[in-house]
């Protein structure tokens, strides 16, 4: 290379004398930088720093609905261990997340996939006709008698919650109610067998195994009512059983023996007399015993045995919902018989618009009563269950 001074600059400088590598490796080495910076946003922007918002409630039991498993809490559980269904299952549960961050939950009925039985929350829901004979939980209080019915928190009474549904239709309506279930075995099994679900069943309180027939008349679809030992005229050579109320009795002993009764069952809606002819021409001996059932959002019937009964006017000085029956079926235990009475009780309902008739548990009657009920069905008569034709203080 030549030293000459006078060359102006630049001049004669080799082409090329750069190295093309060392360019390409920088902006190799600069890209790399770029990716690392972005790598580490992102990084920094999905990492879990402490501070994500916790989920709520309803998100939490949306996304396990969605997974299709339940926490299992001891709420969950019935006391014989089946599950507690919620009144919510049984939906297909779609999420979506929305562009701030929230979660927006749709629910649809999906079919149940029958993977056994569940204990449905009557106090949640109300009664579901599959569990008619559980009772509400929330109509009862625990006492030294048992378990005995009261008026809900929400104002619900019994007489309301264990009632058969009828149509509300103004038509001919009629009740009838078969009496004395529980004290005899056979006869209470045949009745509850064999009569049609809207006859209305009336247990005994000195009865056998009454909460077992309880339950199947109640899954079978029946009301029921409460018969309570009362004293008649002719007491004690007519004596109802143990623990009857007498007009002799202080009020206390007559309550106390009212509550050992109320807590043989539940599910009914209302108190029916056993005998009591005597009891229930008495105004003083009645009056705390009304009001004590009308308090407990219960019914009373009165079976119309008595031409000297109180119930009337006990009923409504104590707002208590009640009703008389009409006619006694089986004076008479003939099957011709029994529908002749039957036939009258449909004039009767004719004439006035309903009527409620009362049998016992025979044989006979219970052939009569479901002969007949079959055919009044077609000559436009409904049957309803005793508490839509009672006296009640709450209706309009």
């Amino acid at each position: 290379m030549g030293t000459d001074l006078h060359v102006p600059l630049g001049r004669n400088r080799k082409t090329g004398s750069r190295r093309p590598g060392v360019l390409r490796l920088g902006r190799i080495a600069a890209s790399l930088c770029l990716f690392a910076i972005g790598g580490f946003s992102l990084y920094t922007a999905f990492r879990g720093d402490g501070l994500e918002r916790a989920k709520s409630p309803a998100a939490e039991q949306a996304a396990t609905q969605a997974s299709g498993k339940a926490p299992t809490t001891a709420a969950d559980q019935a006391a014989d261990g089946m599950p507690r269904a919620d009144p919510r299952s049984g939906a297909n549960v779609e999420q979506m997340i929305t562009g701030d961050g929230s979660v927006v939950t749709k629910y649809s009925p999906r079919p149940r996939d029958g993977s056994g039985p569940v204990l449905v929350d009557a106090m949640q829901i109300g009664q579901d006709p599959r569990m008619a004979a559980q009772p509400n939980e929330a109509l009862l209080e625990d006492t030294a008698f048992g378990r005995l019915p009261i008026v809900g928190p929400d104002g619900r009474r019994p007489m309301d919650q264990y009632a058969r549904p009828s149509s509300g239709a103004r038509g001919i309506r009629i009740a009838i109610v078969v009496s004395g279930l529980g004290l005899s075995q056979t006869g209470t099994q045949r009745a509850i067998a064999e009569l049609p679900e809207e006859i209305t069943l009336a247990f005994a309180a000195s009865g056998n195994s009454l909460q077992r027939w309880m339950q199947e008349a109640r899954r079978g679809g029946h009301e029921i009512l409460l018969q309570v030992p009362l004293e008649p005229f002719d007491y004690p050579a007519n004596d109802p059983g143990p623990e009857t109320l007498l007009t002799s009795k202080p009020v206390a002993r007559n309550i106390e023996n009212l509550h050992k009764a109320m807590g043989e069952i539940t599910n009914y809606t209302g108190i029916m007399n056993y005998l009591g002819g005597r009891f229930l021409s008495d105004p003083a001996a009645m009056e705390p015993v009304m009001r004590d059932i009308g308090k407990r959002g219960l019914l009373f019937l009165d079976d119309g045995t008595s031409a000297q009964s109180k119930t009337a006017t006990v009923a409504k000085g104590t707002e208590l919902p009640y009703a008389f029956a009409d006619l006694q079926l089986d004076g008479q235990l003939d099957l011709g018989a029994i529908l002749k009475k039957l036939d009258e009780l449909e004039r009767i309902a004719r004439k006035n618009g309903q009527a409620i008739g009362i049998a016992s548990a025979f044989d006979e009657s219970v052939d009569a009563i479901a002969k007949w009920s079959e055919e009044a069905s077609m000559r436009g008569i409904e049957i309803v269950g005793v508490a839509a034709l009672s006296n009640d203080p709450r209706s309009p």
